[in-house]
């Protein structure tokens, strides 16, 4: 991680109050409609073709591209897209249509934040909701810039998301003016 000089360029009072940002990743479609093809073949097998040999072997086959098929749209689907929304509370980052899996951090829980200029799925194992005991927590949907969040307890939540640098502003913003002046 490191701060990059964007982040601090603008002054705090022209920073929004509230900040929303995605990002998105268009290649997981393809894995979607991959596992929609392992469905189709679930329930084609289950119409339309003769089994001699049993209903065993049937159910089974029937029952593993099914499942295959929705584990692979539900794992894609789910992060087509993150959304990221900053307000003077919490950062909310919403995951997929559904907006599943929800992570809410208090930003009272955050004691700083980085733009990161290049997040890349491979640092975290893939695309996803991803958790390394020596990096934290990550959603990663798409290579490039994020955000890292350091919070209280030491681990670290980090997102990609488009114009990561302004919502690291908006968020350090934030901390500065929820934070006690010493000796006033």
């Amino acid at each position: 991680m490191r701060d990059d000089p964007r982040v601090e360029r603008r002054g705090e009072a022209s920073e929004p109050e509230t900040w929303t940002g995605r990002a998105t990743n268009r290649v997981q479609w393809v894995l979607a409609v991959l596992g929609a093809g392992f469905m189709a073949l679930g329930i084609e097998l289950a119409v339309d073709r003769p089994w001699t040999s049993g209903v065993v072997p049937l159910l089974m086959s029937v029952i593993g591209c099914v499942l295959a098929g929705l584990l692979m749209m539900f794992g894609t689907v789910a992060f087509v897209h993150v959304a990221v929304k900053v307000d003077s509370r919490a950062m909310e980052v919403r995951c997929g249509h559904l907006g599943l899996p929800r992570r809410r951090i208090l930003l009272s829980h955050v004691v700083g934040a980085d733009f990161e200029p290049s997040v890349d799925p491979r640092q975290w194992g893939g695309w996803g909701y991803r958790w390394r005991p020596e990096k934290g927590t990550a959603v990663v949907v798409r290579r490039g810039e994020g955000l890292v969040l350091t919070l209280g307890d030491g681990r670290s939540f980090t997102v990609t998301v488009d114009d990561a640098a302004t919502a690291v502003r908006v968020i350090r913003g934030h901390l500065r003016r929820s934070t006690p002046t010493a000796g006033v």
